[in-house]
């Protein structure tokens, strides 16, 4: 991997991790069209997604510091509760999922289903929970909306915020409390790609180089920061139907690709 490309899938990660465009999805197309495939392609994603969470602990960092003081509130422990549907679904359907991964059939319909919730956030009616009002249920299914945008072209801030805005929370609150969700599933990847290093797996970091490493993560927390201001002015301004016009598009284009363009482009499936 070069800087160049480094560069490139840092800012496509930084700015699409946390503007509901889906992340993977548009990894996957650039990666695609890089040519780079293999072990490196996990690893490369985890670190990227190190970055981000570099850039949710940046705006974050008062919260994060309270909840460190104190582990036993109510934000961390929902936080953790809201990520045990996530792992589970992640555990129970690994395999399919892998697999759209690999195909890229459903990354175009995810797309379009992408686009379809966000419509739908923006006829939500301003609701008035904050921490104080929030029930355990709502973490929950708020972490089975994030489970759900492990498939290709499903976002992660998408789903999260949506559910949140279903349930009732403000839509600040909505926000904030989805970036910080992602806390424990980027750790919980990343640990995971750490102990396989530590194992003596070492090829994918090989492959990709330690100096496209460290960029790809500087890029991707620096772009990463600016979509989170980004986003959440958009959340409280209800500025998500643009969004959703452009994920549709690109979801659309890419399913007349899958039809009609099979030859030229074969990784879509």
């Amino acid at each position: 991997m070069n800087i160049f490309e480094a560069i490139v899938l840092g800012i496509v990660q930084g700015l699409t991790e946390f503007l509901p465009v889906s992340s993977s999805g548009h990894l996957v197309l650039f990666q695609q069209l890089f040519g780079i495939e293999g072990e490196m392609v996990v690893t490369f994603d985890v670190a990227l997604h190190v970055g981000t969470l570099l850039a949710v602990f940046v705006v974050y960092w008062k919260r994060i510091l309270e909840m460190i003081r104190h582990p036993f509130s109510k934000l961390p422990v929902f936080l953790v509760l809201g990520t045990i549907p996530t792992v589970i679904i992640a555990l129970l359907f690994k395999d399919a999922i892998e697999g759209y991964y690999a195909s890229g059939s459903l990354l175009g319909p995810g797309f379009v289903f992408t686009g379809l919730i966000l419509i739908g956030a923006e006829k939500i009616g301003n609701g008035r929970k904050d921490l104080e009002n929030m029930k355990l249920v709502d973490s929950l299914l708020i972490g089975a909306g994030q489970g759900l945008a492990l498939m290709p072209g499903v976002s992660r801030s998408g789903m999260t915020i949506t559910t949140g805005l279903a349930l009732g929370l403000d839509r600040g609150f909505a926000a904030d409390y989805a970036f910080l969700l992602s806390i424990p599933a980027i750790l919980g990847g990343a640990l995971l790609d750490v102990l396989d290093v530590v194992r003596g797996d070492t090829t994918a970091v090989a492959s990709i180089g330690i100096l496209p490493l460290v960029v790809g993560v500087a890029v991707a927390a620096v772009t990463g920061f600016l979509a989170i201001k980004v986003m959440l002015a958009a959340v409280k301004k209800m500025k998500l139907k643009y969004f959703a016009w452009y994920v549709m598009a690109l979801g659309i284009l890419i399913i007349i690709a899958q039809l009609f363009f099979k030859e030229q482009f074969p990784w879509l499936g």
